[in-house]
């Protein structure tokens, strides 16, 4: 399945976690950790505009709060306003 957002929103799919470990060898379970807040860009909206700012493999810090969690085949990915893009990673 193919999700084309609209207007000005982005479709992002989330970084794999790594698996945390306290000092002590603890491990920590993902109920206790932060949703990433970073993702790569996997389909941009139809506003002109912001296709000429974010592209399709583009890495971004978006809101905390911000956009629509969806999952498909297995994957997590979240659909971001362009108010809730907060930055493009550059190299």
């Amino acid at each position: 399945m193919k999700i084309q957002p609209l207007d000005d929103r982005v479709l992002v799919e989330f970084e794999e976690e790594k698996e945390e470990r306290t000092s002590s060898g603890l491990i920590i379970p993902d109920t206790a950790k932060e949703k990433p807040r970073t993702g790569m860009v996997v389909a941009v909206g139809t506003d002109e505009d912001l296709q000429s700012k974010v592209k399709v493999g583009d890495k971004i810090l978006f809101a905390k709060y911000g956009g629509e969690e969806i999952q498909m085949e297995g994957k997590d990915f979240r659909i971001v306003q362009r108010s809730d893009i907060l930055a493009v990673f550059k190299n």
